[in-house]
């Protein structure tokens, strides 16, 4: 079997990992294949449509009302209780339309001003008050940051400021429209800084990474796997899937790793700590930075077994395999995490996006794994996903020669039970398939005798009338001459 069919179900072609509206930056699953920018694009458009749609809605509601309130001056007092149900019953439904309306045309990176937070019913807690000595670490270490900008690092700090205040007021909205709102931040400042500021682009990308840090920190509780979202459903399912899947071997997916090599078996081991240690992060860049670190250990690996730089046909099985073997918990919230909240010029460029792109790829053919991906047949890996069954351990030839005899003994013993079984499957199956044949064996043979009973009936003949005389019947016997008499010869 050629390499190329061994890798039919895991190879992507790496023009699939970009955005698919042509832009040259990487796409995202969750955007639909669409990158930041170009989804931003058409999400704008679909939201205006909306938009345009939920204003002729309360337009029309307004005129139904007040026709009828119009119909209403000549109606008797009868009709008039009537009415008021049907008044009461249109204005709350245009006061609940009015409402959304007013919620769409609201500009996302819009933040309450001063006197509307001053007025509103319940103050605002202090949200220094509710931080953690992190937050309060990471506040410390952004204005340290930023006192190097002077008049900018304040006009940033203020925005900033303004931003949390306005999303701890916008907590009710669906994370979607949350996420929209720190996006719509992200490129306000940022195109601020570029325009009015006059900021070069490298140091741009350093004050958004602190600008990031600072805020996500801070809304890490709220936003990070909300109730509202299906995203903890999500995870207990990858969660279960991979677990299903604990019985892939390297060699099903053309892993390019040798972990009997010392120093290979320790780069995957720091791998899957990098990938599990990614949910302990709380700001998106520290999570992409996880990623990061787990692909080019991934990276070293292959190029150490192989004595070659790694290729991306070797590199997406082996973060497979490295996902499949560290069951990272809480993998989908973190992917989405940073999907909605992340800073979007690290996902639609450099090694950040790239890293992340090929593990939502991965992600998404774990999902949809099937044994066609792993060459093995439908039966064979049904029974391997029942757990009837697993694949045939290491042979006690490949042992290196330290290794501990109880554990060449145990996988000894592992494999002579697995072998063991499948001859006990198979006699049982044999069995199965001789009782079944004796089975039809007997319908066929009655069968047959049915139909040739049928074909050739039996006939049963009355019994025959006793013998009489030879000439009983004989109606003419008086023409006969008389019987001849013996005579007796006198010589």
């Amino acid at each position: 079997m050629s390499l190329k069919s061994e890798r039919r179900g895991i190879h992507v072609d790496q023009s699939e990992l970009l955005c698919k509206k042509g832009c040259g930056y990487y796409g995202n699953p969750a955007w639909q294949g669409f990158c930041s920018k170009c989804w931003r694009e058409e999400y704008h458009k679909a939201r205006q449509k909306q938009i345009q749609e939920d204003w002729e809605l309360a337009e029309r509601l307004q005129r139904e009302e007040e026709e009828a309130f119009a119909s209403s001056q000549s109606s008797q007092g009868a009709q008039s209780l009537t009415f008021s149900k049907f008044e009461e019953k249109k204005t709350n439904e245009k006061t609940r339309k009015v409402t959304t309306v007013k919620k769409f045309f609201s500009a996302s990176s819009r933040v309450g001003s001063k006197k509307e937070i001053q007025e509103a019913k319940a103050p605002s807690p202090s949200i220094n008050r509710q931080t953690s000595i992190e937050t309060d670490r990471v506040s410390k270490e952004f204005i340290e940051f930023l006192k190097t900008f002077h008049k900018t690092g304040q006009e940033i700090y203020k925005q900033t400021k303004l931003f949390l205040e306005g999303m701890h007021y916008k907590r009710d909205l669906s994370i979607e429209e949350q996420s929209e709102c720190a996006q719509d931040f992200y490129h306000s400042v940022a195109e601020r800084m570029q325009t009015r500021g006059k900021v070069p682009p490298e140091r741009v990308e350093k004050i958004m990474d602190q600008i990031e840090k600072y805020i996500m920190t801070r809304l890490y509780k709220y936003v990070f796997c909300p109730e509202t979202t299906d995203d903890e459903k999500k995870d207990l399912a990858i969660q279960k899937r991979i677990r299903a899947l604990r019985w892939v071997t390297p060699q099903m997916l053309c892993v390019p790793v040798n972990e009997d090599v010392p120093e290979v078996s320790d780069m995957v081991v720091k791998a899957i700590t990098d990938i599990i240690e990614m949910d302990s992060k709380r700001v998106p860049r520290d999570k992409l930075a996880c990623i990061t670190k787990c692909s080019k250990h991934i990276f070293n690996a292959i190029k150490i077994t192989k004595n070659e730089p790694a290729s991306a046909d070797d590199f997406l099985p082996t973060l497979i395999y490295i996902v499949l073997k560290g069951n990272p918990p809480r993998l989908q919230s973190n992917i989405q995490y940073i999907t909605r909240f992340c800073n979007p010029s690290r996902l639609m460029t450099g090694e950040d996006g790239y890293y992340f792109t090929n593990l939502c790829c991965a992600v998404a053919f774990i999902e949809k794994l099937d044994a066609q991906s792993l060459n093995l047949s439908q039966e064979d890996f049904d029974r391997y996903m029942s757990g009837q069954t697993s694949p045939r351990k290491q042979e006690a030839e490949s042992w290196s020669p330290d290794a501990c005899l109880g554990v060449k003994q145990m996988y000894k013993n592992l494999d002579l039970l697995s072998q063991l079984n499948e001859r006990q499957e198979r006699i049982m199956n044999e069995a199965k398939k001789l009782e079944k044949d004796l089975i039809d064996w007997t319908d066929g043979i009655a069968r047959e005798v049915q139909d040739i009973v049928e074909k050739y009936p039996l006939e049963i003949k009355p019994p025959n009338q006793p013998l009489a005389a030879i000439d009983s019947e004989n109606v003419e016997n008086d023409k006969l001459p008389p019987p001849l008499q013996p005579q007796v010869y006198a010589g």
